[in-house]
């Protein structure tokens, strides 16, 4: 049976929770990720005698395996990784993390215990990664996003730089171009590369395959990334662990002598230095670099933003791209950084500039930018392409996150040069000039909301202002006449008046021919793309390829809603890539690995009784509501009469609630007693109601356990075309419909509200409101005369 990748990811979670306590998430990942590259490398390559990776005798996880329940687990665990670390030249890789350490993993039965359950988890069949799973799906590398991404999050601000968000870096690898690399042998590099996670999603943009090449200072966050690029199948990728800037590995020759100073240049270059770092020049003197980093200025001693800068600009080939991630300062700083600045400038090394939203990252909550940077043509670039991104993404957590509909925005709009209002244009170098070289975005895009000014005139003589209708043009464009139909001419220029009643804006909206003409029009552009991708979701099956399928969903969603109005095709897209994380990856995954198989996973019993026992669900249904008649007028009988002086004060228990018991003790209590005629009568009753309400929940009880066979009948029954029928039009397609509903709901909404705040806003012109106050003041002052009061 397959496993849900969802499930997948919980059940290495689960892994975490074995070891948290002892230390954080910042120590406990090396533990985790030890493991799981030890389960990886021994599932992928044991017994194969050709395998890029040895895996010795008494040097696998089946040897991890044999340890359960031994005292000496720890060390035995040790020794294993020691033995695969020592095979393939991973000393100092894999063997950084102590599962011997009791400090962190306890003492005896307690180290004994943890270390056997993780163990035990990792051996569960849904982490065999001896199985062919579905072609072109990542399973591991999703599944090791999930756990950085969750190690990030629990590391804390000082300790999660190891990370960069997934979202940002697609941006970065897409915006280079390096989906065009046409060779193998084409170069990407990342000096500051962390735990890889950059350097393998701009890799992955390539399909011909890419050279990796990568530097980290940190030890442990080294052996992460040399883990990450086995982990990700880049076991060829060549890693160093050294400061790139005073002691850069890659250099030019055959040979890497101490003494050269030429730096190696490649195609793409990536990077998400440490921001601001205030100790960039430990180690060697700037001012006589030998590698010439710094011709164009040297970055202050206490900021070496520039100095990550400068130093990837020299390492990109003379037709070379890179993306780097900095703080918004190096845009507007100034001093030594201005003078960099201006000369990068002036050179064209700049192509483009993406304010990203702040708190994104992992290590600090500060706004970031990507800097562009495009060697080939650099002589001839005229300006800088700017794009004021920071407004769009979700909250998750206590982290703001890039939504799909922003990465893809981005993108578009970057790699096609688009102006937009309010959050791209290109700015010509003459006016960066005219600016003293200040590249900060707000001075070039003002990416605020315009203000909704009020008008004086309006308030005091009535009247909507043409100003604001006109405002709505984009809607007045595709619903001409509607303008026409709420609208009138006032006496005065400049001024309308309203057609309808405040109240009947929104029905007049809704019912209007242009609007009903438009619903149509938008809900046919949902039938066209689903009749160019029907016959690709009936047509999966074992063996199809997920990614490729929704790649092909959602480009030809943007493709399609690109001709909507009103619209945005961006909301689109976000409705089925959230559906798709949501849901319908789990299912294409399920289909690609067991075919169209009738379980609950794939259909849930909703579905099966909308289509096939909608007859006996509205039995059930009014079986509930008859019911519920019953419950309410039991508890209609107990607010009228349970209350201080109640006939039925007594008849409550302890709790202050009526009960069958508390009533049969009041029953016995009143027996025989003349004055009680009314209250056994109350009571009678509602024993009676407490036993029609038993009757009914039996009924119900009775009613759905019938429809629950019935259902799991019809799962044994279900042949292929039906649950294709129910998976991808009743699912699927009916969910995705009712979202391109909302956005419907969501334009029309926005008009009707705001055509009814205007009349609203100007509805009671100031003349009459004091009129109203002046005759509402002389009511009162009457009043208070009648009442003797005279000043």
């Amino acid at each position: 049976m397959a496993v849900k990748k969802s499930e997948i990811y919980s059940s290495l979670w689960k892994l975490c929770d074995e070891l948290r306590g002892g230390m954080d998430a910042s120590q406990y990942k090396d533990y985790i990720l030890v493991l799981l590259f030890m389960k990886y490398v021994s599932d992928k390559y044991a017994g194969d005698p050709h395998a890029e990776v040895v895996i010795p005798e008494g040097g696998s996880f089946a040897d991890m395996v044999a340890l359960d329940g031994k005292k000496d687990i720890g060390d035995g665990i040790n020794k294993i990784i020691a033995k695969l670390a020592e095979a393939n030249n991973l000393r100092g890789v894999i063997d950084v993390a102590d599962f011997n350490d009791e400090d962190k993993l306890g003492k005896g039965k307690e180290m004994q215990d943890r270390l056997s359950n993780l163990v035990k988890i990792f051996n569960s069949p849904e982490l065999d990664f001896r199985k062919n799973r579905a072609e072109g799906d990542d399973l591991l590398g999703d599944a090791y996003e999930y756990l950085m991404r969750h190690f990030a999050t629990e590391s804390g601000k000082s300790k999660g730089q190891f990370y960069t968000p997934a979202e940002v870096s697609r941006i970065m690898a897409k915006v280079i171009g390096i989906s065009k690399a046409t060779s193998a042998r084409q170069t990407l590099y990342d000096p500051t590369c962390g735990s890889g996670s950059l350097l393998l999603k701009a890799a992955d943009e390539s399909p011909v395959g890419i050279s990796i090449y990568g530097q980290e200072m940190d030890n442990s966050t080294y052996a992460l990334a040399t883990m990450n690029m086995f982990l990700h199948n880049h076991p060829t990728a060549v890693i160093h662990r050294d400061n790139s800037l005073a002691h850069p590995y890659f250099k030019q020759g055959s040979e890497n002598k101490p003494e050269d100073t030429r730096l190696a240049t490649f195609d793409f270059a990536v990077a998400n230095p440490p921001f601001s770092s205030k100790a960039w020049s430990n180690g060697f003197n700037a001012y006589a670099d030998p590698y010439g980093r710094f011709a164009l200025g040297v970055p202050p001693q206490k900021n070496g933003d520039y100095a990550f800068l400068l130093h990837i600009l020299h390492s990109l080939k003379s037709t070379g791209r890179g993306a780097v991630i900095l703080p918004h300062g190096v845009l507007f700083r100034g001093n030594a950084e201005a003078e960099i600045r201006k000369n990068i400038i002036e050179r064209g090394y700049i192509r483009g500039i993406i304010g990203l939203p702040a708190n994104l990252f992992y290590g600090t909550g500060i706004p970031a930018c990507i800097i562009v940077l495009d060697k080939e043509n650099a002589h001839a670039r005229t300006g800088i392409f700017m794009i004021d991104a920071s407004k769009g993404f979700m909250k998750d957590g206590n982290k703001n996150r890039l939504r799909h509909q922003d990465i893809h925005k981005i993108v578009d709009v970057f790699n096609r040069q688009l102006e937009l209002p309010r959050y791209s244009r290109m700015v010509g170098l003459d006016e960066i000039i005219e600016n003293d070289y200040n590249l900060n975005i707000p001075r070039y895009i003002d990416s605020s909301e315009p203000e909704d000014l009020h008008d004086i005139e309006a308030h005091l003589l009535g009247g909507i202002p043409d100003r604001d209708i006109e405002a709505l043009s984009g809607y007045w464009e595709i619903f001409p006449s509607l303008k026409q139909h709420l609208f009138a001419a006032d006496l005065r220029p400049g001024y309308s008046q309203l057609r309808v009643s405040n109240d009947e804006i929104k029905a007049t909206i809704f019912a209007h021919p242009e609007f009903v003409q438009y619903n149509q029009a938008i809900t046919e552009l949902f039938k066209r793309w689903q009749a160019n991708n029907s016959p690709g979701l009936y047509g999966l099956g074992v063996g199809s390829h997920p990614k490729q399928l929704i790649e092909r969903l959602s480009e030809d969603i943007l493709q399609v809603f690109g001709q909507a109005q009103l619209v945005d095709k961006y909301d689109v897209y976000q409705h089925l890539m959230s559906y798709w994380s949501d849901v319908m990856q789990d299912d294409v995954y399920l289909i690609a690995l067991d075919g169209w198989k009738a379980s609950s996973d794939l259909i849930p019993a909703n579905l099966i009784i909308q289509r096939y026992f909608q007859t006996e669900q509205q039995q059930i249904e009014k079986l509930e509501a008859d019911k519920e008649a019953i419950t309410l007028k039991m508890t209609e009988l107990e607010e009228e009469h349970t209350g201080e002086g109640g006939l039925l004060e007594e008849a409550v228990n302890e709790k202050g609630k009526l009960t069958r018991a508390s009533v049969k003790i009041r029953i016995k209590t009143i027996f025989g007693e003349p004055d009680s005629e009314q209250e056994r009568e109350l009571l009678d009753t509602y024993l009676t109601l407490l036993d029609q309400e038993a009757e009914a929940s039996k009924k119900v009880k009775t009613a759905q356990k019938a429809l629950d066979a019935k259902v799991v009948k019809k799962y044994e029954q279900l042949s292929e075309d039906e649950v294709k029928v129910l998976v991808i039009e009743d699912k699927w397609l009916e969910t995705l419909n009712g979202d391109v509903q909302g956005e419907l709901n969501r334009v029309s909404q926005a008009l009707a509200g705001r055509v009814k705040e205007l009349a609203e806003r100007y509805d009671v012109p100031l003349p009459l409101l004091s009129r109203d106050a002046e005759e509402l003041t002389h009511k009162v002052e009457a009043h208070l005369k009648s009442m003797g009061l005279v000043w």
